[in-house]
């Protein structure tokens, strides 16, 4: 590789991160994580990243990389170097064989069998250890692995698309096509990014979407698309009484499919939804008598979800949004009027403006015609 030296432990700290970002598609249920090490010198010897799952995390890859260029030498790695075994050795144990001098991270490990032990270790071998660097903007790169860590529960994104006046289908229910191609391509890198996608069974009655990921039409590099769409998310549907079609497209294909359902739907409309190749889960449910959609993320999370994508329509939607249960708001705008009588956005029974659900706007951007708002939600239920 070309060597190139860099001054500040920010800046190498900022190269870890853009190599932890190759694995934004492709390394779940695992963190995205990268890693850049240094001569005494301040040469780059080794770089890595981790790629997927089952694979050598980003430490591994770097030292292979740097070969004997690892001995003395400086390592930044975006997140504590795990000490545990799992589906690969640990990584402070590979640091300590190498014999580096020095280990720069940018935050401590969320989960609770490293939990600092990583770092304990390498202090333990005379490893000098040093962070947190850029703590931050580390750990933008896996806010949905560490609030499974920390709170048992996934990310949860929810994704909608509006006309101007706040619309988002006519009131017959059509509504393809509100945003335009570059949004679309946008939602399936959403997808990508997902580890389950989750909608309504009316949803699936209405427009029958396939919920899938589609690398033709993601309008990334053809490699890096294919590779996002060789794992497909999970598909989850809410259906409290089983009325989702056998024939429907989100029961086909190669991306598997999670009814959730509770204990009042016939036993025959579950064998039907099973035989058609989905697996139906009852779940508890409300006090309305619908499946209980704590407990569908708290599913979610025991199946090693971290990210999760709420595509729904206004009803389940604005369940999720009411319950208090979105971390973050995609909401695509459209320079379009559909009208007074078209669908809302969401379903919420809000009826005075003190009742109003607080959102703060992080992030506001073109996306070919449309635009993408992006909001965090403070709404505790």
């Amino acid at each position: 590789m070309s060597q190139t030296v860099v001054q500040s432990a920010e800046a190498l700290m900022v190269r870890a991160i853009q190599l932890a970002e190759r694995g934004l598609y492709t390394t779940m249920p695992n963190p995205r994580v990268g890693c850049v090490i240094t001569n005494a010198e301040g040469t780059i010897v080794g770089e890595g990243w981790h790629r997927r799952a089952g694979e050598p995390h980003a430490e591994i890859e770097a030292l292979r990389d740097a070969g004997e260029g690892a001995r003395g030498a400086t390592v930044y790695v975006t997140l504590e170097p795990c000490s545990h075994t799992g589906r690969t050795g640990p990584c402070a144990e590979a640091l300590v064989d190498a014999g580096v001098a020095r280990v720069i991270y940018g935050m401590q490990d969320p989960n609770p069998k490293v939990g600092g032990t990583g770092l304990q270790r390498l202090r333990d071998a005379g490893i000098e250890v040093e962070g947190p660097v850029l703590e931050e903007k580390c750990r933008a790169l896996n806010p949905g692995f560490i609030k499974r860590m920390t709170l048992g529960l996934p990310l949860v994104r929810s994704k909608s698309a509006m006309s101007l006046d706040g619309r988002t289908a006519m009131a017959s229910g059509e509504s393809k096509w509100v945003s335009g191609p570059a949004a679309r391509a946008d939602v399936q890198r959403l997808r990508a990014r997902s580890c389950a996608i989750v909608t309504g069974v009316e949803t699936v009655r209405r427009d029958n979407p396939n919920l899938n990921v589609r690398a033709g039409e993601m309008s990334l590099e053809s490699l890096v698309a294919e590779q996002a769409a060789e794992v497909q998310p999970l598909r989850v549907i809410v259906d409290s009484q089983l009325r989702t079609p056998a024939k429907a497209f989100i029961l086909q294909g190669d991306a598997p499919t999670l009814v959730c359902t509770t204990e009042r739907a016939a036993a025959e409309r579950r064998e039907r939804l099973e035989r058609a190749g989905a697996e139906v889960l009852v779940l508890p449910q409300d006090k309305e008598g619908r499946v209980d959609l704590l407990a569908v993320l708290k599913e979610l999370a025991k199946r090693q979800c971290n990210e999760v994508l709420v595509e729904s329509g206004a009803t389940l939607a604005g369940e999720f949004l009411y319950r208090g249960h979105v971390d973050e708001l995609i909401v695509y705008l459209a320079p379009k009027i559909l009208g007074s009588t078209a669908r809302p956005l969401f379903e919420l029974p809000i009826e005075r403006m003190g009742s109003m659900l607080p959102i703060t706007v992080t992030d506001m951007r073109a996306v070919g015609h449309d635009w993408r708002i992006t909001a965090t939600t403070d709404i505790e239920r």
